[in-house]
């Protein structure tokens, strides 16, 4: 017997601790919950680093669990919550972590994935699963909790939180000059590999200014091999092209950067996803994961795409063979990405910035 839906929830329970692209993919599903029932309390258990990129976004309570905590920390969240009963909790971490978290937490209903999405058997902590849904993109699987619960406008609204003080950040980067926002690495995990070659980027940027007369801006954390990167592709580069903040900007920030840049490129990370909610034209590169999965929503037609050609090359298999999902966990599948291929794709979308499907929903697309 399945446990009943809530008619109408009083109290949801988001359960999204990270990534930032994640998270940034998950703000429509909010928006939805939000136009459903505009009466109901939602608390979005986060992480700590998400939490400073979401904070101030509008109608949503955040309670904050920083991983690094450990169980201390678990136990230090759910003594907060011990007076707290949600009529669902919405479990969208398919990692172990979360679901050990979700135990402390009292909810009438768990809503998790159906069983071919959950991760870390995340479905032995949840009462219903969400109905199947093969090869959809991260942003839909999220939607599909708001659909199980009989949500009926599912257009996409981000509306995230750009503060002035993000604002005269960076405007005191950039000046009044056009930009790009380029943000060369993704996080610097074991076996990622998702990181394009600095003499690709250095033949981007150098047309970008010569046919455009855009700077280049580079973001990203404050990591070893971000920063070489960094200062790699500006060795490359002509002196006044390049303004190299890599590892000096706040997340508030680096949003303001994007939204004020004439377009964005970067591999499958955070700010592909930061520019897609921001509506700012983003190219993607993407060679080692799935565009069609995990792509800029709605700028998913100006990535440049080569993970057919790695699945092929070092997998010696199709995309169509492979479970959803799967990535090429390869060191030079990004080098199978052109500079010509990124130029093209910035070139179109310098001539149509704006997004193609930039007001329809995932179920008109």
């Amino acid at each position: 017997m399945k446990h009943p839906l809530p008619d109408r929830p009083q109290h949801i329970c988001v359960l999204r601790l990270s990534a930032l692209g994640d998270v940034c993919n998950l703000v429509p599903t909010v928006r939805a919950l939000q136009r459903q029932w505009p009466e109901a309390r939602i608390t979005w258990i986060v992480g700590k680093g998400e939490h400073s990129l979401l904070a101030g976004l509008s109608g949503v309570e955040f309670v904050v669990y920083d991983k690094a905590t450990g169980l201390a920390g678990m136990r230090a969240l759910w003594r907060q919550l011990s007076d707290t009963r949600f009529d669902v909790l919405l479990h969208m971490q398919q990692a172990l972590r979360a679901s050990v978290l979700s135990l402390g937490l009292k909810a009438d209903l768990r809503v998790g994935y159906d069983k071919a999405r959950a991760k870390d058997a995340q479905h032995w902590f949840t009462q219903r699963q969400l109905a199947p849904h093969s090869r959809a993109h991260v942003l839909e699987s999220y939607l599909d909790f708001a659909r199980l619960l009989g949500v009926e406008d599912l257009s996409l609204t981000w509306d995230l939180p750009v503060p002035e003080a993000a604002v005269e950040e960076a405007r005191g980067i950039t000046g009044e000059a056009p930009f790009l926002v380029i943000s060369p690495c993704a996080n610097p995990r074991l076996r990622n590999f998702r990181n394009w070659s600095a003499e690709g980027y250095a033949a981007v940027i150098e047309h970008a200014w010569r046919q455009h007369g855009l700077k280049a801006v580079l973001t990203g954390g404050g990591s070893t091999q971000e920063r070489e990167l960094g200062e790699r592709i500006q060795a490359l580069c002509s002196p006044e092209v390049v303004i190299d903040v890599i590892g000096e900007t706040s997340l508030k920030g680096l949003l303001a950067l994007i939204q004020g840049a004439r377009a964005v490129i970067a591999p499958d990370s955070g700010p592909v996803h930061m520019a897609n909610a921001l509506g700012a034209p983003v190219v993607g590169l993407y060679a080692t994961t799935n565009p069609d999965r995990a792509g800029p929503y709605r700028w998913r037609e100006y990535v440049v795409d080569r993970y057919p050609d790695a699945v092929r090359s070092y997998l010696h298999k199709s995309p169509a063979e492979l479970p959803w999902g799967q990535r090429v966990r390869h060191p030079d599948a990004m080098s199978l990405i052109r500079a010509e291929d990124v130029i093209d794709r910035l070139e179109a979308l310098l001539i149509h910035p704006e997004s193609p499907i930039e007001t329809e929903s995932p179920d008109e697309a």
